[in-house]
């Protein structure tokens, strides 16, 4: 029984990532549950063609009696079991987020693995369940501004992530997100994270218009679309996190046997220095 919070910027794409990393694993037989811990605007539910569910984390924040298990659905196309959220504006009114990790405690027992999606920044509404976690990933775009402050971004936003985990003794890992024009400089983000902020990279995920499309029509790209380079490079990132967290093939530099399918994805030969960053 397994554990994960995802984390991160708003936009950087924490509830795409945890739809197709649950995706993944429960393609290869895991027993995956999702939690939408989004509380006030939640999303993880359209992923998977789910709206306005009549049962949801609000109504079992709102209804302690309710039995957990009601209010999960399970996806037919991914085998992804999903807790979904609310998106109506009444039922995120004078709610007790506190409440989460035991919902989340109750459910988790039937799973291999539990993916848990935070709202955007400090994951305020689900900084409960880090207590029933033992991983936490969080996603970066590094292309939200200027590439030669990247390292000052990083510095802002993953280190701060990072501190909460390391708080709840978790460990803690970085996936790299919509890298486009900065596919030549991944290298040196790589080793930034990895030797001066000491958090391991477990997957870079390219930009692709498929992901948008996949998710217009209610389904991960993994699912939809699973030849197209961000499903190549997610199944492969899917992998790593594989390893990481249910211990095959320990000890093994992680971002080594990532680097020759990320160039592969780019078509790019060396990568430049970012020396002055």
């Amino acid at each position: 029984m397994v554990a994960v919070v995802i984390t991160g910027r708003g936009g950087a794409g924490k509830t795409t990532m945890t739809a197709n990393l649950a995706t993944y694993f429960s393609e290869r037989g895991y027993r995956t549950l999702t939690v939408d811990g989004d509380l006030y605007l939640p999303k993880l539910a359209f992923h998977f063609g789910i709206y306005n569910p009549r049962y949801n984390v609000h109504t079992l924040l709102k209804n302690p009696e309710m039995r957990t298990i009601e209010a999960v659905y399970h996806d037919p196309k991914t085998g992804v079991d999903i807790l979904p959220g609310s998106s109506s504006i009444y039922d995120v009114i004078d709610i007790d987020q506190k409440r989460l990790r035991s919902i989340v405690r109750e459910v988790q027992t039937r799973y291999n693995l539990t993916i848990i999606d935070s709202p955007v920044g400090i994951p305020f509404d689900t900084v409960s369940t880090f207590h029933l976690a033992q991983y936490q990933l969080i996603v970066v775009e590094i292309e939200r501004g200027p590439i030669h402050s990247v390292h000052r971004m990083i510095e802002n936003e993953v280190v701060k992530l990072k501190a909460i985990g390391d708080s709840y003794d978790l460990q803690v890992g970085v996936i790299i997100n919509k890298v486009r024009e900065a596919a030549g400089n991944v290298d040196d983000v790589v080793d930034f994270l990895e030797y001066s902020i000491e958090v391991p990279v477990l997957g870079v995920i390219p930009f692709d218009p498929r992901v948008p499309e996949a998710t217009n029509y209610g389904t991960p790209v993994l699912h939809y679309a699973p030849f197209t380079g961000a499903s190549r490079a997610l199944s492969k990132s899917g992998s790593l996190l594989d390893r990481w967290m249910f211990g095959e093939k320990k000890g093994e530099n992680l971002w080594k046997r990532l680097k020759g399918a990320f160039n592969s994805l780019f078509h790019r030969g060396g990568t430049p220095s970012l020396k002055k960053l």
